[in-house]
């Protein structure tokens, strides 16, 4: 299904997520990237902690034989399927979302599939007390035989007022979503430890006899 929805994306580093959990996750994604500039295989994907995060992940298969990408919900029983009111493993993901909600969601997981690149997103949606949540999403892209065949995607909720009803968050009442971020991370597509410089990296000794000491650069994500 295409719809007459275009929507804008910006251009952006690792520093524009908020979320300390989904920065570890993509500077995960990042170091595999990096080997080869292109998206790592999924089986590959093995953040530090994970089983913390599996409750706010989606896993995704991709079927790109066809001229959209169908996304096929593969988890079940996530923390964010009670914002959505049901789990969806084994359906469409635009079938999942409905009508209302697919053309302002679906052009954002196509825009990853396109790009190969994560692409993360904020929007404000309102619980049914009315409290306004951020909904911050993730998505990571994962390719084999260069087609990306496999997303997921990691959702946080936060509300400035402290505690929030999740149930029903993204059906429970008639306001849609209110967009407000958008962006492709595809500067600095690195990650480098802490503690370590990159090979290319040249470290200036000073002339002065007490400075013996190099200084060690370190660029903080």
């Amino acid at each position: 299904m295409v719809w007459n929805i275009v929507l804008d994306f910006t251009s952006a580093a690792p520093s524009v997520v908020k979320s300390i959990r989904q920065r570890d996750l993509l500077n995960t994604w990042l170091r595999l990237y990096a080997r080869e500039r292109i998206a790592p295989a999924v089986w590959e994907y093995q953040p530090a902690r994970l089983e913390e995060e599996l409750s706010d992940l989606i896993y995704y298969t991709v079927d790109a034989s066809t001229p959209v990408p169908r996304l096929t919900i593969q988890s079940e029983n996530t923390r964010i399927s009670r914002a959505y009111g049901h789990t969806g493993k084994g359906v469409l993901l635009d079938d999942y979302l409905g009508p209302r909600l697919a053309p302002y969601v679906m052009p954002i997981y196509y825009e990853c599939v396109a790009r190969g690149l994560p692409v993360y997103s904020v929007a404000d949606v309102d619980d049914i007390y009315g409290r306004i949540v951020a909904y911050e999403r993730l998505l990571l892209p994962f390719q084999t035989d260069g087609k990306v065949c496999h997303v997921i995607a990691s959702v946080k909720t936060f509300c400035e007022d402290g505690g929030f009803e999740i149930k029903n968050l993204m059906r429970g009442n008639d306001a849609l979503p209110r967009p407000k971020l958008r962006a492709v991370i595809d500067q600095e597509l690195f990650h480098r430890a802490p503690g370590r410089i990159a090979a290319a990296e040249v470290v200036e000794f000073a002339d002065q006899p007490d400075a013996g000491i190099p200084t060690e650069i370190i660029e903080l994500n």
